[in-house]
C-alpha cells in the first residue's frame, strides 16, 4: 500500500542538476543521485557518505525523492520509509 506522500506525486520532477548540491558545496564525495520531488534539488543517496537527501528530508520535511540514476524509475518516501515504482 502507497502513502499519501507517494500518492500525491503526479509528475516526478527530474533533478536540477547531475551533481549533489551539498557535496559540491563542502569537497565530499557520492555514490547515486536522489531528487526532492518538493523542491527539486539532486541530493545523495542512503549509500554515499553524507546521506544528504535524508538529512534533506529531515531538516526540510520534504518526505519524497525519486532516483536520478539512469534507468531507475522509482520514489521513496522517507517518513514512511516505503517505495513505489512509477
Amino acid at each position: 500500500m502507497l502513502c499519501d506522500h507517494l500518492l500525491a506525486v503526479k509528475t516526478v520532477k527530474q533533478p536540477q542538476s547531475h551533481e549533489c548540491a551539498e557535496c559540491i558545496r563542502t569537497g565530499g564525495q557520492w555514490l547515486h543521485l536522489r531528487t526532492c520531488q518538493t523542491c527539486g534539488e539532486a541530493l545523495c543517496c542512503d549509500s554515499s557518505p553524507n546521506q544528504h537527501m535524508r538529512k534533506h528530508s529531515a531538516i526540510e520535511g520534504h518526505q519524497v525523492a525519486a532516483s536520478a540514476e539512469q534507468g531507475e524509475r522509482w520514489l521513496w518516501c522517507f517518513k514512511h520509509e516505503i517505495g513505489a515504482q512509477y
